[in-house]
């Protein structure tokens, strides 16, 4: 009897190093935790001139749907701020309120920083804070002079049937082939030389799901391997086995 109401230094100290244990591997534990969210957090902030009140929204596609991760209401200010937890670069959209008014952008770990105005929402925007994002405007612009090229080209063929000289037609649609096959390659090419960031294979993937197997194949085997085991690299691998098991 005497033993169960009497405790034993001993004992006691062990209680109290298994509570003392207890705290500081619970400690550890959140702190293990809030550093690797810390580590894969993507912050997003940023103005938009003109926006008085109004809420932001952060998204990205998961599946086929394009989902909401962060909200943010805007009432006075015109500064925000969002984040979401990242595992690889990939595609986000900063979206205003059940508008149309999208600005996509390549995410990344870190922080993201976009202005823009409230007129031309998406067009006015100026990004930064992503390596991605940098290699895919200079991609899109240099595709934007292949655009223009060709919209010259459909002009003027449509010119030339306009006034029946069918010699050319002949030649202009010569041109358009070749510029489209120059676009191609500049595609493959740009990715290829990029192949150590996540944009080569989204490049793959929304640029030139169309082209033959072989093109697509070799931008495949071009990436390293952290890129490959990226969101798109996955998907890229996972599209070029698909066509290669459909061409048997």
């Amino acid at each position: 009897m005497f033993f169960l109401i009497y405790l034993h230094p001993l004992f006691k100290n062990f209680i109290k190093m298994k509570k003392v244990l207890f705290f500081v591997l619970t400690v550890f534990l959140f702190t293990s935790c809030s550093n690797k969210e810390d580590e894969n957090t993507m912050y997003v902030k940023g103005t938009i001139q003109g926006l008085k009140k109004g809420t932001l929204y952060l998204q990205k596609q998961m599946d086929t749907l394009i989902v909401s991760v962060d909200s943010v209401f805007v009432d006075g200010t015109d500064t925000f701020l969002l984040k979401d937890i990242i595992t690889s670069p990939e595609m986000y959209y900063l979206t205003l309120g059940d508008t149309n008014k999208k600005i996509s952008f390549f995410g990344e770990k870190d922080t993201i920083t976009i202005h823009s105005k409230l007129n031309n929402f998406a067009v006015k925007s100026k990004i930064a804070g992503s390596e991605n994002q940098d290699l895919l405007e200079k991609y899109y612009d240099i595709k934007s002079k292949f655009s223009n090229q060709n919209l010259d080209l459909i002009k003027a063929e449509f010119d030339a049937k306009k006034s029946g000289n069918n010699d050319s037609i002949v030649l202009i649609q010569r041109q358009l082939k070749s510029l489209t096959k120059r676009q191609y390659l500049f595609s493959v090419n740009y990715a290829i030389n990029n192949a150590d960031y996540e944009v080569a294979p989204y490049i793959a993937l929304t640029e030139l799901n169309n082209v033959v197997l072989n093109l697509l194949d070799t931008i495949n085997n071009a990436l390293t391997p952290e890129v490959k085991q990226s969101k798109y690299g996955v998907k890229l691998d996972a599209f070029v086995l698909k066509i290669r098991e459909n061409e048997k």
